[in-house]
């Protein structure tokens, strides 16, 4: 049956940024679908709560903290889920992140930072993973990118940049390890996760889903849902590719004009 193929029992998944909002549900969906899953980020107490969601889901699974900024964790993490688990199938390259800042604001070592959170974390832990992804028969992995990698919104220098070169760096791995392991990413759009959530309310959150086709923000389990099409023998055929999960935005829907820019209101509003 063709639901069969969305299922991954047997694999053992790691997600990177697992303790709340799009990883978790990531996590939580591929523990739905049969894998057992190494959940990893920086608080401890969300990613065991994470685990214990999934060990209730009659999976097996190994909650790790780690800081994705430190390379000396990332292999660590990588070990563990090795020896506790015993393998590794399935890598999700979640956590990321960047705040709005424009350029005339924006010192090299912040520029810097956050391309070495979004982009050299996700190299790093791949390269380490390879190995081992390479002898699955069946791996996948998927990193999280962003709409903002090919749309275009001032004061998004640093976030925006490095979504791109994360899509880049997507096909060019995807070309180096077919056919043994297929690498995909997710461009996302505008998610109502624990973190933005908080601050898209009332006539915000109206202005962004009037900018959005769809009239509404994305949901985690959205970006779920893609993610188990690309990590799963469905999307077996498909590799080097950015899907993009964003309400068919096709210009951004970011209502709000950071300051700081040329252009841009002063705080008078002139």
């Amino acid at each position: 049956m063709i639901l069969d193929r969305f299922r991954v029992e047997g694999s053992v998944a790691l997600v990177t940024g697992a303790g709340r909002g799009i990883g978790r549900s990531i996590a939580l969906g591929l523990a739905e679908a049969g894998a057992d899953v190494v959940v990893a980020a920086r608080t401890a107490a969300q990613i065991e709560a994470v685990a214990e969601e999934i060990r209730s889901l009659g999976r097996r699974a190994l909650a790790v903290p780690c800081d994705v900024n430190r390379g000396d964790e990332l292999d660590a993490l990588v070990d563990r889920a090795l020896s506790e688990l015993g393998r590794l199938d399935l890598l999700v390259n979640n956590a990321g992140g960047s705040p709005p800042t424009p350029l005339l604001q924006l010192s090299d070592e912040a520029f810097e930072e956050a391309f070495h959170f979004n982009v050299t974390s996700a190299m790093h832990l791949t390269r380490k993973a390879m190995p081992h992804l390479l002898e699955s028969g069946r791996a996948a992995v998927l990193n999280i990118s962003s709409g903002l990698g090919h749309l275009v919104e001032p004061g998004f220098v640093a976030y925006a940049t490095a979504k791109a070169a994360l899509s880049h760096l997507t096909r060019i791995l995807a070309a180096e390890f077919a056919p043994r392991v297929r690498v995909n990413a997710l461009a996302v759009g505008a998610t109502l996760t624990d973190a933005l959530a908080p601050f898209v309310k009332g006539e915000l959150r109206e202005k962004m889903e009037a900018l959005t086709p769809m009239r509404r923000l994305g949901e985690v389990d959205d970006i779920a849902a893609a993610a188990l099409y690309l990590l799963s023998p469905a999307s077996s055929w498909v590799t080097g590719k950015v899907l993009e999960v964003d309400g068919g935005t096709t210009a951004s829907n970011w209502p709000l004009e950071i300051p700081g820019y040329p252009g841009a209101p002063t705080a008078a509003g002139g």
